[in-house]
């Protein structure tokens, strides 16, 4: 019995640990985060996939919004033979709209491999989940937080939507301003509208 008790305890101790961090620009005003454990620990079985969305019934989280999905997403533990790790895979659960995995794009019920750092973006959400690895084979731990800034500007990653700026430093892309402004000159090659 006593051996039985000391390995629980170790396997407690090595749970893998997913740090999941939300951003939505209007969280200040909005009560979106109201149903989340946030600043406390939360285990979770790993046979279970951990669902994320509006409906509290079927899904592990929810989220008080009413523009997102019944069932938003899902997180799945999984391991491989070779490795002691528990890893995760990311499925786009919502009918409405796409999911996005650092720039990859899932559609409705599509899936994919969640690398150890991953940016996750539905509707106006940013999430940037984190994996510390574990060995426990039967739970992993779960810590939410709220960010003050979007999770893509920590990670460098560009904003969708937004227009990247030209070499020449100009950010407004209305075409119709820029042939009231001539020809550009971008490094030594002249771009003429007509």
């Amino acid at each position: 019995m006593t051996n039985v008790s000391q390995t629980m305890e170790t396997e407690e101790d090595l749970l893998t640990l997913l740090h999941i961090k939300f951003y939505h620009p209007q969280q200040h005003c909005k009560g979106l985060y109201d149903s989340l454990p946030l600043g406390t620990r939360s285990r979770c079985s790993a046979d279970d996939p951990l669902r994320l969305g509006r409906d509290a019934q079927a899904c592990t989280y929810s989220l008080v919004d009413p523009k997102v999905s019944r069932k938003q997403l899902a997180l799945n533990a999984y391991r491989t033979p070779k490795s002691p790790d528990m890893l995760f895979s990311i499925q786009n659960l919502s009918q409405r709209g796409q999911l996005s995995v650092n720039g990859s794009s899932l559609g409705y019920l599509e899936r994919m491999d969640l690398p150890d750092k991953a940016l996750i973006r539905f509707l106006e959400y940013e999430m940037l989940i984190i994996r510390e690895s574990g060995e426990a084979k039967t739970s992993f731990e779960v810590d939410m937080e709220v960010l003050t800034v979007p999770p893509s500007r920590e990670t460098c990653t560009c904003v969708p939507g937004r227009a990247p700026v030209m070499d020449t430093g100009m950010v407004n892309q209305n075409t119709a301003e820029l042939r009231e402004l001539g020809p550009l000159e971008t490094d030594e090659t002249l771009i003429y509208y007509k």
